[in-house]
C-alpha cells in the first residue's frame, strides 16, 4: 500500500467550532476516504492549536487555567469527528507532551544552523492572527481581518528566525515544483509576496509578558511564539523526531488551509523545516472563506454558524453535500438556508433518493435476489477532478449519473415490462447504482453505505436517505 498523508490546519480553541473549519476538514476527509479508497495507506491528521496570547486572553476572561480551558475546547473540536462523519486518523494538540518535545528538538536544529538569534525590536501585532503587522497591511490603523482588535505595539527581546535567509530557496522550490500551491493563483499569489523581500519574524515572547507556550530550550525566560510551535503538529504528529520510520514513510504530505493561512504554510513553514534540514511539504490545497447570506461570518451580527446545530438540522451526509458541492474548491462560498434546502430536496430527496425508492421497491416486489455486480472503482474523470480538489465537479459528474439514470428509468417504465425484462433492466440499474455509491463514499460515506448494503444479496426496499422537507 502506498502511504498518503494529509492534514489540515489546527484551529485555535479560542470559540466553538464553525462552518469554515467544517469546510476544510470535510475537505481533507473527502481526499482522505478517496485516496483509501484507491488503497493507500492513509493518515489523516487533525487538531487543535492551543498556545498564544488570544487563548491565554480567552482562558482569563472565563477565570480558567489555561489548560483546563484548552482541554474543554479541544473536546468540542473532537465531537465534529462524530457530528461530520471523520476518518481521521491523528488528532494533534499542541499542549501534548510528545509535541513540545517536538518542537524543542525543532528549534534547537534550526538554532545550530544559525537560524535563530536573539535581538531587540519594536513591532506591531495583531492578536487575532498572532501575526505581525506592516502599514500596508492596517486599514486605518487595523487589522482587517480583525477591525476590532487594537494593533499592540510590542518593544522586547526576542528570539527571531532568518526567513530572509530562504528567499531565493524558496523562489527555487516553487519553480520546480509548479503544483506545489493549488489552486495555480495562489502560488503565484505566495511567489509575489516572497519576491517582494522576506523580513525575519520573531519566534518567541517574554515569559513574563506571555507565559501560555512552549519554553525555549535553553533559555527560561522566553516561550515560543505560537506560530512556530503550532506549525510543527504537521511532523510531530507522525512521531517525529523519535519514530523516523513512520515519519520517512508518512512525510511529505498534504496540507489544507485556508486563504488568510497561505504565508504561514506556503513560505514560513517551508523556511523553517529547509532550516531544520527536512524535506518540505508535498502540496497545499488553499481554500476560500465562507459568508452567510453574502456577509462575513461575525459574533457581532450573530450569524456565525455552527456545524453541529446543521447536522442536528439537516444530517451530516446532507451538511458534507452543501459544503463540498455549493462551495467552490478554490473561491469564497456562500451558506444560506434557503440554499440549503433547495439542493437538500432537489439533488438528496429527489434525485437520488427517489431514485433508489424506485427502483428497490420493484426489485423487491419481484423479490429479486442478486450479488454486488458493481465494480469498486472511480472513473479516470473523477478521478482527475478530485487529485485536482475540484470537489464541487466531482459531485456534478456524479449527479449528472444520477439524471441520466432518472430519466432513463424514467424512459424505460421498467414498471410495464414483462418480468424477463424488468429483472435485466433492474439487475442493469442496481449495478450503475452500486458504482455510484462508491462515487459517493468519499462526499456521502453513510448514503453510501446504505446503498450497497441494500442492493446486496435479496433487495429489500430502501427508506427515504433523505426525507424530503417541507
Amino acid at each position: 500500500m502506498k502511504p498518503y498523508y494529509i492534514t489540515t490546519t489546527t484551529p485555535y480553541v479560542n470559540a466553538e467550532p464553525h462552518i469554515g473549519f467544517a469546510l476544510e476538514i470535510v475537505q481533507a476527509d473527502a481526499m482522505a476516504r478517496f485516496k483509501k479508497l484507491l488503497g493507500y495507506e492513509v493518515v489523516f491528521n487533525t487538531g487543535t492549536d492551543e498556545h498564544g496570547k488570544k487563548i491565554l486572553e480567552k482562558a482569563n476572561e472565563e477565570k480558567k487555567d489555561p489548560q483546563a480551558y484548552t482541554d474543554e475546547y479541544a473536546a468540542k473540536f473532537e465531537r465534529l469527528k462524530t457530528s461530520l462523519n471523520l476518518a481521521y486518523t491523528n488528532f494533534i494538540r499542541t499542549t501534548d507532551p510528545k509535541h513540545k518535545a517536538a518542537s524543542q528538538e525543532f528549534w534547537k536544529r534550526c538554532q545550530q544552523n544559525g537560524d535563530i538569534y536573539k535581538k531587540n525590536y519594536r513591532l506591531k501585532y495583531c492578536v487575532g492572527c498572532e501575526l505581525e503587522k506592516t502599514d500596508s497591511e492596517l486599514a486605518d490603523g487595523r487589522c482587517p481581518l480583525h477591525p476590532k482588535k487594537d494593533i499592540e505595539i510590542i518593544s522586547e527581546e526576542n528570539y527571531f528566525f532568518r526567513f530572509s535567509r530562504y528567499q531565493q530557496a524558496l523562489l527555487e522550490f516553487y519553480t520546480d515544483h509548479p503544483d506545489f500551491v493549488v489552486p495555480r493563483f495562489r502560488l503565484e499569489e505566495i511567489k509575489t509576496f516572497v519576491k517582494g523581500g522576506l523580513k525575519d519574524f520573531s519566534v518567541s515572547r517574554l515569559k513574563s509578558k506571555m507565559s501560555w507556550g512552549v519554553d525555549v530550550p535553553g533559555d527560561k525566560e522566553q516561550v515560543m511564539y505560537v506560530w512556530f510551535d503550532a506549525l510543527i503538529n504537521y511532523i510531530s504528529t507522525l512521531g517525529w523526531p523519535e519514530n523516523e520510520t513512520k515519519f520517512k514513510k508518512f512525510w511529505p504530505g498534504v496540507q489544507v488551509a485556508g486563504k488568510d493561512n497561505l504565508r504561514q504554510q506556503s513560505a514560513m513553514w517551508q523556511a523553517m523545516l529547509m532550516s531544520a534540514r527536512l524535506p518540505p511539504s508535498r502540496q497545499i490545497f488553499i481554500h476560500g472563506f465562507i459568508t452567510v447570506e453574502g456577509q462575513k461570518m461575525s459574533k457581532s451580527l450573530g450569524n456565525v454558524i455552527s456545524p453541529l446545530s446543521l447536522v442536528k438540522q439537516y444530517g451530516t451526509d446532507a451538511v458534507r453535500y452543501y459544503l463540498l458541492k455549493e462551495i467552490p474548491a478554490d473561491e469564497d462560498g456562500d451558506f444560506s438556508q434557503a440554499r440549503m434546502k433547495e439542493l437538500y430536496n432537489a439533488d438528496l430527496a429527489n434525485e437520488l433518493g427517489n431514485l433508489l425508492v424506485r427502483l428497490t421497491t420493484l426489485a423487491e416486489k419481484d423479490r429479486l435476489d442478486i450479488n454486488p455486480l458493481f465494480e469498486n472503482k472511480i472513473d479516470q474523470e473523477l478521478t482527475l477532478a478530485i487529485d485536482g480538489y475540484r470537489f464541487n465537479e466531482a459531485l456534478g459528474l456524479i449527479w449528472q449519473k444520477i439524471k441520466i439514470l432518472n430519466k432513463k428509468t424514467n424512459a424505460a417504465a421498467p414498471w410495464n415490462k414483462s418480468p424477463k425484462e424488468r429483472r435485466k433492466y433492474l439487475v442493469d440499474s442496481l449495478t450503475e447504482i452500486g458504482e455510484i455509491g462508491t462515487s459517493l463514499e468519499p462526499f456521502l460515506p453513510d448514503a453510501a453505505a446504505k446503498i450497497h448494503q441494500a442492493i446486496a444479496g435479496k433487495i429489500k426496499k430502501m427508506s427515504p436517505l433523505f426525507p424530503r422537507l417541507t
